[in-house]
């Protein structure tokens, strides 16, 4: 538990580094936007990280949130994901590229890390001349507990 926490304030400090190296200032709201996608289990959407950050900070506003969201995401510390139309959801900058598995029947995210994208990456752009800077790989499916209730 102690390097989990050590972990985490090492992550803090980088983000707060990166905030004040791109010249911003370093917000309460900020500081409590990016601990909330940190420390959340799953990959939370706008109105989840408003909603927790008004727990925190009551007066704090939805649009503050969106505001904070956009910025964290172009100084490349927050990645938004998207598993349907119409939600962003948001998640700390993994260190290495992952894939997500989404269930239809609950909505659960599970992440996971197979080479398949590294194996994209790596093939695809000589054979049809093509410059990757990302790629983001989403499956469908239906999770242990949701196969057992459809049965």
């Amino acid at each position: 538990m102690q390097m989990n926490t050590n972990s985490n304030k090492k992550a803090n400090n980088r983000s707060l580094r990166t905030i004040s190296e791109a010249g911003l200032r370093i917000t309460n709201q900020r500081a409590l936007i990016m601990d909330i996608i940190r420390r959340e289990k799953g990959h939370p959407d706008a109105d989840e990280v408003y909603r927790l950050a008004r727990e925190k900070q009551p007066h704090i506003s939805l649009s503050t949130v969106y505001r904070t969201l956009q910025t964290l995401k172009g100084l490349g510390l927050v990645e938004e994901v998207h598993f349907d139309e119409t939600h962003h959801h948001y998640e700390t900058k993994p260190a290495g590229e992952h894939c997500h598995l989404l269930c239809l029947g609950c909505g659960k995210i599970i992440e996971f890390k197979y080479p398949l994208a590294l194996m994209v990456k790596v093939n695809v752009p000589d054979a049809k001349d093509f410059d990757i800077v990302g790629s983001e790989v989403r499956l469908t499916g239906y999770c242990a507990n949701c196969r057992k209730n459809r049965k």
